[in-house]
């Protein structure tokens, strides 16, 4: 315990050759890190959207007529996605990387068994909240994992690309499979998503650790802290200490959500486009089902298309990665500004939300074939997965070790936008049509996409005068 006020000096008393530093870990060991992060985050992603494709069949075996009722299997899910972070970002800064992902994941796969057993819609409901809170434990912690064992931007750039594309997978793929096996039951769906969760346990249960203080803390144990100066010791003088540094720990999120502007309009934006992806789980139904008359099955392979996009996005990245690289190297003036690594794809990336959200409202009529509304996809996808790998890996570069409670922050945000816009979707779609709801989820959106722009612009004026970023700076001279 007590690891997070000895981070720096450590850092500091580590060789650039020590084998126990995760920057030094090998690239086979460092891509089983990543394969990890990513698979925990794809079946994390994909059970938030799971049941989507089976609510009819769910709907006749509880015996359920209200809309609200099926909304609230993805809701309290991302309830659960809210809560997690607050509670498993700064644990992870507290314990080690190590030991809250592998509980975390065994935790989800025990819930997801039980919502494959569950005898009621309550029980199922309670359960799909504790799927959540244990599936959240990635959205707070694999930024940081990732920059404990990457220094290099670039490099913990690509990592992070490769690890929200196969993630933004995971949220189109939940209505597919539930749309086709809920035919032969609704269990169904969580047997399938269970066994897919299966498979990697073995792989997540070899994860190693990549916090640098909890690493340092079991070689203290192992050697009986003989080899490191007094300065280091981990071991709090007094409870009051203990008290102090875990009530630091857990309130970090929120005191940089206040303090940070970066964080704030990062995780409100970031929100947005997250609570239009899951509404898009009731619209789409309403769209393809309600007003071209197709099947459940059918109607989910309209999240093809932001699969599709995705990808797309992800080639975009990997390209400017690279020409990025390159100007560096040349000492391009413009290519030395923080701002310029990330955030130019996030800027060319929230026009095309705008962009979705107008053609799926003025697209969608049956006087219309529905590929074309489902086209709509296409935009939004690259335009999801562009400001999500330029946000979230700039905050990680901007917050450096703070980075798993800024992602914890960011995560709880989005997830709160996530479990309630949805909840609206009915509403609005009904009083409002087809074409003018996603409308006025467009104008929202345009209204919004001058955020990347003014961090752009402004962003390394407000970083000078952030306190967090601030203490990052006065670590980096010290060391």
């Amino acid at each position: 315990m007590g690891y997070y006020h000895v981070h720096f000096v450590w850092m500091a008393s580590l060789s650039d050759d020590d084998p126990e530093n995760p920057a030094n870990f090998s690239s086979a060991r460092k891509w089983h890190i990543v394969c990890v992060g990513s698979f925990f985050t794809f079946n994390s992603a994909l059970g938030s959207s799971l049941p989507s494709g089976a609510h009819t069949a769910i709907a006749e075996a509880f015996h359920l007529t209200s809309d609200v009722s099926l909304v609230l299997l993805n809701s309290l899910y991302l309830v659960g996605f809210t809560i997690g972070p607050l509670i498993f970002g700064p644990m992870s800064e507290f314990y080690g990387r190590q030991p809250v992902l592998i509980s975390t994941y065994i935790g989800y796969m025990l819930c997801t068994l039980a919502c494959a057993l569950s005898p009621s819609y309550v029980t199922l409901v309670i359960f799909r909240l504790l799927c959540g809170m244990n599936a959240a434990a990635p959205n707070a912690i694999i930024a940081g994992l990732y920059s404990d064992i990457y220094h290099n931007p670039q490099h913990r750039g690509i990592a992070m690309a490769s690890f929200m594309f196969i993630t933004t997978l995971g949220p189109q793929v939940g209505p597919i499979i539930s749309g086709f096996v809920s035919v032969v039951s609704w269990r169904w769906t969580f047997w399938v998503g269970l066994s897919i969760t299966a498979v990697g346990l073995p792989a997540v249960l070899l994860l190693p650790e990549t916090f640098l203080p909890a690493i340092l803390q079991r070689r203290e144990k192992r050697l009986g802290r003989t080899d490191l100066p007094m300065e280091t010791s981990s071991t709090p003088q007094n409870m009051t200490s203990v008290a102090r540094e875990v009530a630091m720990t857990f309130s970090r999120p929120f005191v940089m959500t206040i303090q940070e502007p970066i964080l704030l309009f990062s995780s409100l934006y970031l929100a947005l486009i997250y609570a239009v992806l899951y509404l898009f789980f009731q619209a789409y139904p309403v769209i393809f089902q309600g007003l071209y008359g197709m099947s459940a099955g059918v109607s989910s392979l309209a999240f093809i298309p932001i699969m599709i996009g995705a990808g797309m996005a992800f080639l975009i990245f990997l390209w400017y990665s690279s020409f990025h690289a390159k100007a560096q190297v040349a000492n391009m003036p413009w290519a030395q500004v923080e701002e310029y690594r990330r955030l130019p794809l996030a800027a060319a990336g929230a026009p095309l939300i705008v962009i979705a959200l107008f053609w799926l409202g003025w697209t969608s009529s049956v006087s219309i074939n529905p590929i074309i509304p489902m086209i709509a996809g296409v935009w939004f996808g690259i335009g999801y997965l562009l400001i999500f790998m330029a946000m979230l890996n700039y905050l990680t570069d901007a917050y450096k070790q703070y980075s798993a409670s800024a992602q914890a922050a960011a995560s709880t945000i989005r997830s709160i936008a996530a479990a309630c816009l949805p909840l609206a979707s009915g509403p609005m779609y009904r009083s409002l049509g087809i074409h003018w709801a996603s409308t006025l989820l467009g104008f929202i959106a345009l209204l919004m996409a001058i955020i990347p722009f003014i961090f752009v612009r402004y962003g390394e004026v407000i970083r000078r005068n952030s306190p967090f970023c601030q203490r990052i700076m006065q670590v980096a001279v010290v060391r």
